[in-house]
């Protein structure tokens, strides 16, 4: 029976190549727009899923600054997870991570500048499912010295040989034996760091041999000393049903306890899995995107489908009478549904192999586009579900109606012609029309304001001017800059040279440590400092709202330049001139630029110095 309702659907098929390639294409180009979609969203959706103890992890931050300032910020002081691990019953473990960021590292006569470089607890490894491939995972650092590097860096210095024992140098003249190797991180990783140090190495170098001092008040014994710096992103491991909001409340009462003049700062814990998506408050941090993206995926699914449904129904009175006949020779209404169901499949079955093909052919162009690292390996069975779920619904949605308005046709009134009236009277096949051309405008609407934001983004003032500036890190030749400048503008085309202490538009350094004429008691303003030389306002055409710019004499070192928001947030009305603080330097006002985009446009415009 099955194989005579192939033969009967296949023949359909080739009878009617035109309408068949129409129906085909149609599902075609949908299926595969559709899926990839599907594929991003679910990728977007898998963040950090691999990790076995993920429903128990979680990331800490705290709320910093009052009134205007306040902020949250994902780094908190290094002392959190000892004194959460000995006081708090609830706390399993922790892990400390602190990003040092691009560094120079050598191997024999190979020297590379790794990024993702930084110092960790050795816990990383047993409350991650980041495990090593080569080494102890139990004890990945054995001392200060030791080193863990990825399968990727490993065959980079090493190629095939082993890498555990080998020594590399950091830096310029520090040793390190690598130690272990952990297997590349999965693409849908948000940790991802390529060479980690013992972070007591940074206690040992920091605090013990280089004698820390803060603000004059004394030594600094050892980072878990230090409740001033806020350097660390830091992971707690919870027991099951940890109750999240006391957990803060204690967090807080421990800072607040071991550091009173913080007071009052919130901390926040975050579940590792919402960590890709959402702020660390809660709040939208890319989830509404992706519940966008889901919702055009599905809407261009149904387009695919109503497509389809309107090609069979139109064509409905072309088969009246083959429906008809059958009828008159014995076969019953299930088995012609059957019948056009089994057509629908084999179309559907055709323009299924045709999607996926084109998607293996378009995946690295796909990849490309979207910055994904996706793939449709047999392997990954959760892209096959989400495949196979989209397929199967697809199928569903297009070809239940169609059938049931086929195999529904009376004999008599078919052959006489009469089946006109009821299938005009298909007000259902009208609002398919409608809905089919009101999402079409819809997602063509969507797609003019995108293109009118990206315009916006492009070509939005952001307060300086960045045409033809190429930026790069000095590191050692800062202390030569003057040298390295006049050699710069010698070189044709070089019109002028400035130097920063950061990047003028990803200016993440910030702290809470100032003082100011006036400061209101309990103030806690976030201020983002940036050195600069005495050229860098005049080299991206920032506006000088009042006083005076640097102009490279000794006394700059206890001059500052602030923003128009820093000064409306201090309250000040006649700025320059007035005293301020910033951490250990003290020194006067000279000067006021107008506000400037140096983050994210996504961020209001906060308080430089």
């Amino acid at each position: 029976m099955i194989k005579n309702y192939l033969k009967t659907a296949w023949r359909n098929i080739i009878h009617n190549k035109f309408y068949a390639t129409i129906n085909v294409a149609g599902l075609t180009f949908g299926l595969v727009i559709g899926m990839f979609m599907l594929l991003w969203v679910q990728d977007e959706l898998s963040f950090d899923t691999f990790n076995k103890k993920g429903p128990e992890i979680y990331r800490i931050g705290i709320v910093g600054g009052t009134d205007v300032s306040k902020q949250i910020f994902n780094y908190i002081i290094a002392p959190v997870v000892t004194f959460a691990k000995n006081e708090l019953p609830e706390v399993k473990d922790g892990v400390r991570i602190m990003n040092i960021g691009d560094t120079p590292f050598k191997y024999k006569d190979k020297t590379f500048m790794e990024d993702g470089v930084a110092f960790a607890d050795a816990s990383y490894f047993s409350v991650f499912d980041f495990h090593l491939i080569a080494g102890d995972n139990k004890n990945p650092f054995p001392d200060n010295n030791s080193v863990v590097i990825t399968r990727t860096v490993a065959k980079k210095y090493f190629g095939n040989d082993e890498a555990v024992g080998k020594t590399v140098i950091l830096g310029k003249n520090e040793s390190l034996k690598v130690t272990g190797v952990v297997e590349d991180y999965p693409a849908n990783s948000s940790i991802k760091y390529n060479i980690l140090l013992p972070v007591s190495r940074f206690n040992q170098l920091a605090y013990i041999k280089n004698n820390m001092n803060y603000n004059g008040t004394g030594r600094i014994s050892s980072m878990d000393a230090d409740w001033i710096n806020f350097d660390f992103e830091t992971y707690l491991l919870l027991k099951p049903n940890t109750n999240i909001s006391q957990l803060e409340k204690k967090l807080q009462a421990i800072h607040e306890r071991n550091k009173p003049d913080d007071a009052p700062v919130p901390y926040l814990a975050q579940p590792l899995f919402k960590m890709h998506l959402y702020k660390t408050d809660g709040s939208n941090g890319g989830i509404e995107t992706v519940r966008i993206f889901g919702i055009v995926a599905i809407l261009i699914l149904i387009i695919a489908c109503i497509n389809y449904v309107n090609l069979s129904t139109a064509r409905s009175l072309l088969r009246a009478k083959e429906v008809s006949m059958r009828k008159i020779i014995g076969a019953g209404k299930l088995q012609l549904f059957i019948q056009f169901m089994v057509e629908t499949t084999v179309l559907f079955l055709i323009a299924t192999a045709l999607s996926i093909l084109l998607m293996y052919l378009l995946m690295p162009f796909y990849n490309d586009f979207s910055g994904k690292q996706l793939t449709l390996a047999i392997t990954n069975y959760k892209i096959w579900v989400y495949i196979v779920i989209t397929l199967i619904g697809t199928l569903a949605a297009s070809s239940v109606y169609p059938a049931l308005l086929l195999s529904s046709f009376e004999p008599l009134k078919a052959l006489k012609g009469k089946v006109t009236a009821g299938i005009g009277n298909a007000a259902f096949r009208r609002v398919l029309v409608v809905l089919q051309f009101t999402v079409s405008i819809v997602l063509i609407i969507g797609t003019l304001i995108i293109g009118k934001q990206l315009s916006y983004i492009r070509n939005k003032n952001l307060g300086f001017d960045k045409t033809n500036v190429l930026s790069f890190p000095m590191r050692d030749m800062q202390k030569h800059f003057d040298a390295v400048k006049v050699d710069l503008l010698k070189q044709p085309g070089v019109l002028s040279v400035t130097s920063g202490g950061g990047n003028i538009i990803d200016n993440n350094g910030w702290t809470g440590d100032n003082d100011w004429d006036g400061k209101p008691a309990k103030a806690n303003l976030i201020l983002h400092p940036m050195p600069i030389d005495k050229d860098f306002i005049n080299f991206f055409s920032i506006k000088l709202k009042q006083g005076n710019g640097f102009t490279g004499a000794v006394a700059d070192s206890n001059h500052f330049i602030l923003n128009e928001a820093a000064i409306s947030a201090m309250g000040l009305k006649d700025p320059i001139g007035k005293n301020i603080r910033i951490q250990k330097t003290r020194g006067t006002i000279i000067g006021v630029v107008k506000d400037y985009h140096y983050m994210s446009m996504r961020k209001k415009l906060n308080r430089l110095c």
